[in-house]
């Protein structure tokens, strides 16, 4: 019975306490007073850490969104730098092959000769390759044929080794199998130039020991082999040795061209021979017995 009765009384003394304090607060208003300026800091104080943690997450949100942003538009600036570069690169690259085609054009081919150019689409050379070729993108369909001397703007590439119907293999100078009659361009020493594989220097074969011949000396094509053209730069000298035991002099000769950088080369092909200006002039007396005839 004492539970009930404490309680009880707990509940008459807390209702009379209340009843005291609300009319107390009727009459002065102090209470409503007090409410007012605690229920705001209360308020705040709970409210306080709550705005704190909205106010972080809004600006760790805000700036991965923004940092979000910046790498998007960081990758698109990236990607549009690459293909820039990319179009330089050809541009570049078209405007090389441009200056290329350019000087080709201007190439002068020796008399009764002609040429067309064609682009080198493909190496064999050194130890790799049977033979020091390239290959270029014309064939028989062009009129390709077999032995066509080839050639850039530096000097004698090689000839058509084989062709096919739309593409060519040329043997280069510098094969051990080519073999290129040639003669000094200041003593008029002649002499077979021959290849000894890439890389390697060309050698001069058959050259007397009583010759005069320097290093330094251009090496032109002298046309005795029936291929190439008289007067096409081949090569430069560059050592001469006598022997005791040879009748012909050692000579070492450097390429004139580079042929690991060659991109577009010329061909060429022996001019069509017009009958009627190859023909024999018929002398005087024939041609005035052939006028009194007509008459």
């Amino acid at each position: 019975m004492r539970g009930p009765k404490k309680i009880a009384v707990l509940i008459v003394a807390g209702l009379f306490v209340y009843l005291s304090m609300y009319t107390w607060n009727l009459r002065t208003g102090h209470l409503d007073a007090l409410s007012s300026y605690t229920g705001l800091d209360v308020s705040s104080f709970i409210l306080r850490p709550g705005l704190w943690v909205s106010d972080k997450v809004t600006g760790f949100w805000d700036r991965y969104v923004f940092l979000m942003g910046l790498k998007q538009q960081n990758d698109e600036l990236l990607d549009e730098n690459s293909d820039l570069k990319r179009e330089i690169m050809l541009l570049s690259s078209r405007s090389r092959s441009a200056e290329r085609l350019e000087e080709l054009l201007h190439f002068s081919p020796p008399e009764k000769w002609e040429f067309s150019g064609a682009r080198v689409i493909a190496q064999r050379m050194g130890p790799a390759g049977m033979l020091d070729t390239v290959a270029v993108d014309k064939g028989s369909a062009f009129g390709v044929d077999a032995d066509m001397p080839v050639v850039s703007l530096d000097g004698i590439v090689g000839r058509i080794l084989n062709t096919g119907f739309v593409t060519s293999s040329v043997l280069l100078l510098t094969d051990s199998n080519s073999r290129i009659a040639v003669i000094g361009e200041s003593n008029r020493s002649p002499g077979m130039l021959s290849g000894k594989g890439y890389g390697e220097m060309l050698e001069l074969r058959y050259v007397n020991l009583n010759a005069v011949i320097e290093p330094g000396e251009l090496l032109l094509s002298s046309g005795l082999s029936g291929i190439y053209p008289k007067g096409l730069p081949v090569a430069r000298v560059s050592k001469v040795q006598r022997s005791d035991i040879s009748l012909f002099l050692t000579i070492l000769a450097e390429p004139l061209v580079d042929v690991a950088g060659l991109e577009e080369v010329l061909l060429l092909k022996r001019a069509p021979v017009n009958p009627a200006s190859e023909a024999p002039d018929a002398p005087a007396g024939e041609e005035a017995t052939s006028r009194g005839a007509d008459q």
